[in-house]
């Protein structure tokens, strides 16, 4: 039987997602450093207008609100023994939105269940073990596919240890996986991965999709996903770019994109060869709609490196790359990004 996300590739070539889940839920009253895996539980009714949103907006794929939701993540709000009720909960609130929708409209709804990174270093610098991350994505996953996902969406990695734990655990569900690292103004992961190693690596480990999200800005992620495609991977190449550069601005962080400047980074994302497409930090349904609109009211078109740098702004061929650090150097340069 074809998954949906390969039908929908078969029959327009791109897939939409969605767009940031912190940022809007902040909107909702969700406090800084309060764990949204919990709305799933205490505020279903506000999930649910989130992944509705984005549906009325164009989306034809939604992630569920769990990705922090493995027990290392939720340890830190004390929630570690919930993993399993709060995926489960993630992905029935998102399968109810995709199921209304698709009865209402007829178009193909793709529910993937968010995996985040554990935010733990591996040993030597750590104490998070191949074994322990495997034991911790396993149980999220398996809640995820327990509640009716579609397929598994591991998102913003930084190192490669801990994408060849997320897939052996998701790849063991059965279903389908993506897999996608975050990436910064050098060209490279918080571990130091470039796009095209990474690339070859989460594709030789079982990714049914591979890709960048998050990072700095969409021209920055551009820049990433090209040196992916340049890998030839084999597999289809995700773009999820943040709405535009983040500023901090009267306490809190904002993010400079327009409508129109997502809309344009979506056609040049499309482009250049990037299949799935859609926004993290800072994207709004208003965003999506027009991406949304970009996309469908425009055919591809030859990838013009200028004519994007004239549209979205950086120089992404001209993205200058770091000297190379030791790995201690580069770990304590590592982050975990919250919102997506």
């Amino acid at each position: 039987m074809t998954h949906p996300i390969d039908k929908l590739l078969a029959e327009k070539g791109w897939v939409l997602a969605d767009g940031a889940t912190g940022t809007n839920l902040f909107g909702r009253g969700l406090e800084t450093g309060y764990p949204p895996e919990l709305w799933n539980v205490e505020r279903p009714d506000d999930i649910l207008w989130l992944h509705n949103s984005f549906l009325d907006a164009g989306s034809d794929l939604i992630l569920t609100n769990s990705f922090g939701g493995t027990s290392f993540r939720l340890k830190l709000h004390e929630a570690q023994d919930r993993v399993t009720e709060l995926n489960v909960a993630a992905a029935k609130v998102a399968r109810a939105a995709a199921d209304a929708h698709s009865a209402k409209t007829g178009r193909t709804i793709i529910v993937a269940g968010s995996i985040g990174p554990t935010g733990e270093l591996f040993e030597p610098l750590g104490a998070l073990t191949h074994d322990s991350a495997v034991a911790a994505f396993r149980e999220q996953a398996d809640a995820l596919v327990a509640g009716g996902v579609d397929m598994l969406w591991i998102e913003t990695m930084s190192s490669n240890e801990e994408v060849a734990a997320a897939l052996e655990a998701a790849k063991a569900t059965g279903v389908k996986v993506a897999n996608t690292m975050t990436f910064d103004t050098a060209g490279r992961s918080m571990m130091g991965i470039t796009p095209g190693d990474y690339a070859s690596f989460a594709s030789q480990h079982g990714a049914d999709l591979i890709g960048a999200n998050c990072g700095i800005g969409p021209a920055e992620l551009l820049h990433s996903v090209d040196g992916m495609l340049a890998a030839k991977p084999g597999v289809p190449v995700i773009a999820k770019g943040n709405c535009g550069i983040p500023a901090y601005v009267e306490g809190a962080i904002h993010y400079h994109g327009t409508p129109e400047l997502m809309a344009d980074y979506a056609l040049f994302a499309r482009d250049m060869g990037a299949t799935v497409i859609g926004g993290c930090c800072g994207t709004s349904p208003e965003h999506v709609a027009a991406m949304a609109a970009a996309l469908s009211g425009q055919t591809k078109r030859p990838f013009d490196a200028d004519a994007m740098q004239a549209a979205i702004g950086v120089a992404w061929k001209d993205i200058p790359q770091k000297p190379d650090e030791d790995d201690g150097a580069r770990r304590q340069r590592r982050s975990r990004r919250r919102d997506k």
